[in-house]
Formats: C-alpha cells, sequence, structure tokens
C-alpha cells in the first residue's frame, strides 16, 4: 500500500486531550460514588462505564471515521449485549 493510497484519521491535540480529560473525570465519579453505597456504585457503574466504552469506541478507536454498515453491527451488538444484562436482572429480581 503507497503512502498515497493510504488514508489517515489524524485527531486534533485538543480532541484527544479533551476526551483523556472526560474519562479521567467520570472514573473520578465511580470512584466518589462508590464510596456512597453498594447501590449507588452498581448504579453509577451501569450508567457511566458503557458512556466511557462508547467515547473510547468513538475516538480512540477511530469509530468514527467508519462507515454506516460498521457503527450499524457494533449498535446491534451492544444492544443485545445490553438486553442480556437486563434479562439477567430481571431473573435475579424475581427468585
Amino acid at each position: 500500500m503507497t503512502m498515497e493510497t493510504r488514508q489517515a484519521h489524524v485527531m486534533e491535540d485538543r480532541t484527544i486531550t479533551a476526551v483523556w480529560l472526560t474519562l479521567l473525570a467520570l472514573t473520578g465519579v465511580l470512584v466518589a460514588v462508590s464510596r456512597i453505597s453498594p447501590a449507588w456504585a452498581v448504579a453509577a457503574m451501569l450508567t457511566i462505564t458503557p458512556l466511557k466504552a462508547g467515547l473510547v469506541l468513538y475516538y480512540f478507536m477511530h469509530l468514527k471515521y467508519e462507515g454506516l454498515l460498521l457503527k450499524g453491527m457494533v449498535s446491534i451488538v451492544l444492544g443485545v449485549l445490553i438486553l442480556f444484562i437486563g434479562m439477567m436482572f430481571l431473573d435475579l429480581a424475581f427468585r
């Protein structure tokens, strides 16, 4: 593959730094909430952790630059994962 045919996705340092600081802040929120109570910690992990994973996928793994098909496949897989986790909690709740 020659240099002319390769397409590079270069993000600005400002964007990378902003995403990194956001990830650090969200991690700080998770740590702070985990010290409040276990119930709040689980709720925070189930809401904040997917947000952090989405940021990593979108910016650092360059999903932002991929086509609609790949984005759709990732969305379907994550939707199925959320469905299975929800079914697990329903199973635990009604035992």
